[in-house]
């Protein structure tokens, strides 16, 4: 890890870049901290009593305030208050409410429960219901959890619920849609300023949207299930600055792994994640999900990246719910502010001196350089998941396959995150390719035919899951987290990794940087 040195007068910076093991930064001061609003403390005494004052006289220039984060202001509107500090605890009304098939019957139990059994949801039409965890399976308590979702839905006529009856065919299913969190931004229910939980922890990833989202436990979206309420405590934050250009053999995947590498798994815990800086303005929405979705690994409360054209472009034609965008103040320029807003830290990043990476076992901050790892043989590789189940990342592992002409070495799962994705899949013609499809590429190369979309394998599930790994192995995935078993057998290795990375190590068996196929 890279130390921190306080210099006298001036702020903290990570001075000692060779620390990090990483040829991504040759500039001492690419990565750096600055503490804000810190008051300079002087040992020498200047007065012993503080001489009389006249009476001060009130602000002409209107009221005095202090400048807030995006967070703050979100939080802030949702509770109805003109002003947030961090720590405060607050009541939120709550935007949107989303449940899936693992959590939903123990959420939907405690609301019967603590509310009465005839009760009625604080808001049918701001509740989405999404089964997409363990649905392809023959395991009887599974199909269950989706059974008492239908049931519930029925009985209060949730208007958002994402059923599924014919498991055998997943395109009998109009209203199936696949792993919740994409199916949250496709369907239109991610939206800038508002306030999105979930009962997932990469609920995260709708901060992609300019929004505050994060997840929560099935005793509190009880809670917010008959009241539309939740008491949050204001999380302080941590501003990540991306400059540069991004190389094309580079991914979000890559960015985000480079930042929990820094700060560690627990370097953001019940702290926002703002990404702000010319290289995040580039990403597309798909990506900017990718960096929001991995803050949890960080420890995060939730991720948030300011909205701007790209945002309102996605959106068009996905929702007709009114929204208002809300981002950080920047500096106390205006004269209504007397601070401007309170970063907790600033970490800058120079992307362009980025190189790819992966998160070698057990742990997502286990970050390493994909050129390093050449000699670690694989057994499988799986590209799916909210992480990287994307159309944009199916299209990014299909180039690296166009590009080597090769078949790969080593099976190879395709698990689309959602139906939408899977049509893609079938439909979109990839770039430089002459009118081929990603499907026509991934049957060239010698992959799976891809999958039913859900999610699969990315949690291990039961033991008929597609993909899972129910003995050793060690894999290449793009999905989010490496822990002991967490794709199955508990003494499987993962290696996390982006889908440029993911599709190069299957063309070789072994983990490989992706600019072997890709300059």
């Amino acid at each position: 890890m890279a130390s921190y040195t306080t210099v006298p007068g001036s702020s903290s910076f990570i001075t000692n870049m060779n620390d990090l093991g990483l040829s991504a930064f040759s500039s001492r001061s690419s990565v750096f901290s600055i503490p804000k609003c810190r008051k300079s403390v002087f040992k020498k005494i200047v007065s012993v009593m503080a001489p009389k004052q006249s009476q001060r006289e009130p602000a002409t220039t209107g009221s005095v305030k202090t400048a807030m984060t995006m967070t703050e202001k979100i939080m802030a509107r949702a509770s109805e208050r003109p002003q947030l500090n961090p720590g405060e605890n607050v009541w939120v009304n709550v935007d949107t409410l989303m449940t899936h098939d693992v959590s939903g019957s123990g959420c939907f139990a405690i609301f019967k429960r603590e509310f009465g059994e005839n009760a009625k949801v604080w808001d049918r039409e701001k509740i989405v219901v999404i089964p997409d965890h363990y649905i392809f399976t023959a395991d009887e308590l599974a199909n269950r959890n989706v059974d008492i979702l239908r049931d519930f839905c029925l009985e209060q006529n949730i208007k958002h619920f994402y059923d599924i009856k014919d498991r055998s065919d997943f395109k009998a299913n109009p209203d199936y849609k696949g792993v919740c969190h994409i199916a949250l931004a496709q369907e239109g229910h991610c939206r800038p300023g508002q306030v999105l939980l979930g009962t997932d922890s990469h609920t995260c990833t709708a901060g992609a949207f300019g929004q505050f989202a994060t997840g929560i436990g099935i005793t509190d979206a009880g809670f917010v299930l008959g009241t539309g309420k939740l008491l949050l405590k204001v999380p302080p934050t941590l501003r990540f600055v991306m400059d540069g250009e991004m190389a094309d053999y580079l991914l979000a995947k890559d960015l985000i792994l480079q930042i929990i590498g820094e700060i560690s798994v627990s370097g953001a815990t019940y702290q926002t994640m703002e990404f702000v800086g010319t290289t995040v303005e580039s990403l597309s929405m798909e990506e900017r999900m990718t960096l929001c979705n991995m803050v949890i690994e960080a420890g995060g409360k939730n991720g948030v990246i300011p909205a701007d054209a790209t945002t309102f472009k996605y959106l068009e034609d996905k929702t007709s719910v009114p929204y208002e965008p809300v981002y950080s103040d920047e500096r106390a320029s205006d004269a209504l502010f007397l601070f401007g807003s309170r970063f907790l830290s600033e970490y800058r990043f120079d992307i362009s001196k980025l190189e790819p990476l992966v998160a070698k076992p057990h742990s997502p901050d286990n970050r390493a350089l994909a050129r390093e790892c050449k000699d670690v043989k694989i057994d499988r590789v799986y590209i799916g998941s909210c992480t990287g189940g994307k159309t944009e990342d199916f299209m990014a592992a299909a180039k690296v396959f166009l590009n080597s002409g090769r078949k790969v070495k080593v099976p190879t799962f395709l698990v689309p995150a959602t139906q939408k994705v899977w049509m893609d899949l079938y439909s979109l013609p990839v770039p430089g390719s002459g009118g081929k499809t990603c499907s026509q590429i991934f049957e060239e190369a010698g992959c799976d035919t891809p999958a039913n979309p859900s999610c699969s394998a990315c949690m291990g599930g039961p033991k008929d899951t597609y993909a899972r790994m129910n003995k050793p192995m060690v894999c290449v995935s793009t999905t989010n987290r490496n822990f002991p078993g967490r794709m199955g057998h508990k003494e499987g290795q993962i290696y996390l990794a982006s889908p440029y990375t993911a599709a190069a190590s299957a063309l070789t068996g072994y983990v490989t940087d992706p600019r072997e196929f890709l300059q």
